[in-house]
């Protein structure tokens, strides 16, 4: 069983990336990980913006990403770009807070036009902080995100299925990263 640290990077309380994510924590937990969830929007504006390293909130959120050892990042897409207020606690991470982590990035919009937004803008700062492994992510567009009539989250099935295959990459090297390994003979 592994632990993961599954991080929204969403300004809004009704956002879709959220929601993503949160369905996805229970996809994990399912696998037997052990899934902690983390609202970037829920940490003080004024530690985050004031590079307040020793607030008790940041230095929570920095032994989270210490504990973990699978990190998902999910992210709207503003402007062909990750969010500024994922942007505010990465920066706030220390440089090498990603190493020996397997990382799925995953982000969310309104348009196809924002799909590079992952490799060009989020991938990059995840492989200087030392991620181990960073997954294929996943982009999938706001209007693929419904919620049923249960309030659980609906996903369109051309988001759905690719989305399932990216999540089983991450599991899988979440499983083979935290195998036991043999004793030696």
């Amino acid at each position: 069983m592994a632990t993961v640290l599954s991080v929204s990077g969403s300004p809004s309380a009704t956002s879709r990336t959220a929601r993503l994510l949160r369905h996805l924590d229970a996809d994990l937990a399912a696998q037997d990980h052990e899934v902690i969830p983390l609202d970037v929007r829920t940490l003080p504006a004024e530690a985050l913006l004031g590079a307040d390293f020793a607030h008790p909130e940041i230095v929570r959120a920095t032994e989270l990403f210490a504990r973990a050892d699978g990190i998902v990042i999910g992210t709207p897409v503003y402007k062909a770009a990750y969010s500024g207020l994922l942007k505010t606690l990465l920066d706030l991470l220390p440089q090498y807070a990603l190493t020996g982590k397997t990382v799925l990035p995953l982000a969310t919009g309104g348009t196809t036009a924002h799909v590079l937004a992952l490799d060009y803008a989020l991938r990059p700062v995840l492989s200087s902080m030392g991620a181990a492994h960073i997954v294929p992510g996943w982009f999938v567009l706001d209007r693929h995100i419904t919620t049923g009539d249960d309030g659980g989250v609906v996903l369109d099935p051309a988001s759905a299925a690719p989305l399932d295959q990216v999540v089983a990459q991450f599991a899988a090297a979440l499983d083979h990263r935290t195998a036991p390994v043999p004793a030696a003979r």
